[in-house]
């Protein structure tokens, strides 16, 4: 393998993101040539969508992966959230590379204290935050991060949320007329995978790439991935789950937020008991 060939999405985010698994590809193939191929999806093609109603699994990924099963590229860098459970026959999961600060960002206009409009796409974000903005109105918001700041700014909406990795992956840590406000896992659970950048490759190629990813990271979100799979939650529903050590945080639409304590001797064979349990308790009520 000469050369390998990396399909990411255009954003800057996305870029920056495929920066971070080039870094690590040369690593480990040093004698290898890389080259990113950058592709417009149809989750970026229509802005005008509503991500909640038309759902988001997919928009962000298609693309990619029909770039993996026609030669074009080796490797496609995803958002890990953003990947669906179910990947089309002969691509396979190879993995994640670290983790970054997996927390959500609040974002005020100046002078905002309690916000009467919060602009978020995300009904995990909405349903968690309804605690603490009871009285807010929520409206969706989409385009680049840059776009929304500026959205926000201008005063299209008196705050939004935004994912801290991709704030600090773009080198963003205040912008003029915002106030930067982070939010604890245990006020807000992230989405299963938040964070995490997902190495996708053809199946026959799995082995050859399994040595870029993090071992840990990986664990993590396969077990994140694993409930949500198992819960049928997506971009349209509030399901979020998040594991950190032995601690793992869902909530779920139906009964809030949740803290379990993992067995860190068999941490899945815990994660498939709490998954039980809560399909128990669903179908109960």
């Amino acid at each position: 393998m000469n050369c390998i060939r990396i399909a990411t999405r255009r954003s800057r985010l996305a870029l920056a993101q495929a920066d971070l698994a080039r870094s690590t590809i040369a690593a480990v193939f040093p004698a290898a040539s890389l080259e990113v191929l950058e592709m417009v999806t149809t989750g970026d093609k229509q802005l005008s969508w509503s991500l909640e109603e038309r759902g988001g699994k997919g928009l962000f990924t298609k693309e990619l992966e029909e770039a993996l099963l026609n030669g074009q590229a080796d490797v496609a860098v995803h958002s890990a959230k953003d990947l669906p459970s179910e990947m089309p026959e002969g691509l396979s999961l190879v993995g994640c590379l670290p983790r970054e600060d997996a927390r959500d960002m609040l974002i005020f206009r100046e002078g905002v204290e309690t916000p009467a409009v919060i602009a978020t796409g995300s009904p995990r974000r909405r349903a968690q935050l309804k605690k603490r903005f009871p009285c807010a109105v929520w409206t969706e918001i989409r385009g680049n991060v840059e776009t929304r700041l500026q959205k926000i700014a201008d005063g299209k909406a008196d705050a939004t949320v935004l994912a801290c990795a991709g704030l600090k992956r773009l080198g963003i840590s205040a912008f003029p007329g915002l106030v930067f406000e982070p939010i604890s896992p245990e006020s807000v659970i992230p989405a299963a995978g938040q964070a995490a950048i997902a190495l996708q490759c053809r199946t026959a190629d799995l082995a050859r790439f399994k040595p870029l990813v993090d071992v840990a990271t990986t664990e993590s979100v396969e077990m994140e991935r694993y409930l949500l799979n198992a819960l049928g939650g997506g971009c349209h529903t509030s399901v979020a789950v998040f594991r950190e050590g032995n601690t793992f945080r869902v909530y779920h639409e139906s009964f809030g937020a949740k803290r379990y304590t993992l067995d860190e001797r068999n941490p899945l064979e815990s994660v498939k008991a709490v998954v039980a349990e809560i399909i128990l308790k669903i179908g109960n009520q």
